[in-house]
């Protein structure tokens, strides 16, 4: 199953998950925590909010919601260095799941 058909995709697109994105850039108070870059951008903007999770979840849904493996950065953070980690981590997996 390729990660572009993954039925965890699905919950990115629910009411829960946009609240849940909501709660976390006011905790961390529109501000990347990788970098300390205002998320003041609009998406695709280099300082467009990202939620990111910290702990790669794997379709694991409990990880998936736990606000306290959620983080906001920015954009262009997670495009370079977060896709980097998760590279890295599914050539040493083989799979993404």
């Amino acid at each position: 199953m390729s990660s572009n058909t993954a039925p965890w995709r699905r919950w990115y697109k629910t009411a829960r998950w946009q609240q849940v994105r909501q709660r976390i850039l006011l905790r961390d108070m529109y501000t990347c925590r990788k970098t300390g870059v205002l998320l003041i951008g609009k998406h695709p903007a280099p300082n467009s909010p990202v939620i990111h999770h910290d702990k790669e979840h794997r379709g694991d849904e409990v990880l998936f919601w736990d606000e306290a493996n959620l983080m906001a950065v920015s954009k262009e953070w997670h495009d370079s260095e977060a896709q980097k980690a998760e590279q890295v981590s599914l050539q040493q997996r083989g799979v993404w799941y």
